[in-house]
C-alpha cells in the first residue's frame, strides 16, 4: 500500500472509530439508558478504543515496518507501563480517598478544627 493511502485508510478509519462511539452514546440516550445497556456500552467503548490505538499505531506511528522493530517496541512496552502505573495509582488513590470520605470518623470533630461550628 502506497504511503498516502495508507494515511487515507488510517484517517477514515480514525473517524469511523470516533464516531461508532458517539452514535452508541445517542442511541443509548434515545432508548432511555435501556440499548445499549450500561455494561454494554463500557465495553464496546473500550474495544473501540483499543481498535482505535491499534489503527493509530500501524497507519500512522508505523509500528512494524520499521528496519529495528525491537527499539519501538521496547519503548512501546515502557509506554504502556508507565501509562498503566499512572492510571492503577489514580485509581487505588480515588478509592482510598472514597473510603476515607464514607468512614465514620469526623476528623472535625476530633481534631477540634471547627470548635465552634455546630455539626450536629
Amino acid at each position: 500500500m502506497k504511503p498516502q493511502h495508507a494515511y487515507i485508510t488510517g484517517f477514515i478509519l480514525s473517524i469511523l472509530l470516533t464516531f461508532v462511539p458517539l452514535g452508541l452514546l445517542w442511541l443509548h440516550g434515545a432508548t432511555s439508558h435501556s440499548f445499549p445497556t450500561h455494561q454494554e456500552l463500557r465495553f464496546g467503548f473500550v474495544i473501540l478504543a483499543l481498535a482505535q490505538l491499534c489503527v493509530q499505531l500501524i497507519f500512522f506511528l508505523h509500528i512494524g515496518q520499521e528496519r529495528k522493530p525491537r527499539w519501538n517496541l521496547t519503548a512501546l512496552v515502557f509506554a504502556v507501563v508507565v501509562v498503566l502505573i499512572l492510571v492503577v495509582g489514580t485509581l487505588w488513590i480515588m478509592t482510598n480517598l472514597e473510603h476515607m470520605q464514607m468512614s465514620d470518623i469526623d476528623i472535625f470533630k476530633g481534631e477540634n478544627i471547627f470548635p465552634h461550628a455546630d455539626t450536629d
